[in-house]
């Protein structure tokens, strides 16, 4: 396990084929993206293909506004996406994510990988991402979490 990949293993309670659309809809990743449980996307642009790119600006209830982008190196339907991760506020810093699903009974297991953030990176990824999954759950259920 390399200590410079920020890895999560999850259950989502949904089905593999809604934990992908939420991940590769525009519209559905306007629902949920972004670790602020009171964020807003302000955008949403995604080409899922090998080679197509994405960028996403979301705001935070403080105002604050952020603008991800990257290009997909790896897209198997229900099963794998994999894409460079660059932040607009931080040019030349680029990682890398890789989602992984399968289905198991009535949830979708997800592992979860952003590589290499490194140092250079002011975002804590590890506390970001589980915020943000937090948002993905309560859109594909419907539900708050307590």
């Amino acid at each position: 396990m390399d200590n410079d990949t920020v890895t999560i293993d999850i259950s989502i309670t949904a089905p593999v084929e809604n934990v992908w659309k939420a991940l590769t809809d525009s519209a559905l990743i306007s629902k949920w993206f972004g670790s602020d449980p009171n964020g807003k996307v302000m955008k949403a642009d995604l080409d899922v293909r090998i080679g197509g790119a994405f960028e996403v600006t979301f705001r935070d209830a403080d105002q604050t506004e952020h603008t991800c982008s990257g290009i997909y190196v790896d897209v198997k339907e229900f099963s794998k996406l994999s894409f460079s991760w660059t932040w607009k506020s931080e040019p030349g810093v680029q990682t890398f994510v890789t989602v992984a699903l399968s289905s198991e009974k009535n949830l979708t297991r997800m592992i979860f990988q952003h590589a290499h953030p490194g140092t250079a990176s002011k975002h804590d990824y590890l506390n970001g991402w589980n915020a943000t999954f937090v948002k993905l759950e309560q859109m594909l259920t419907g539900k708050k979490a307590i």
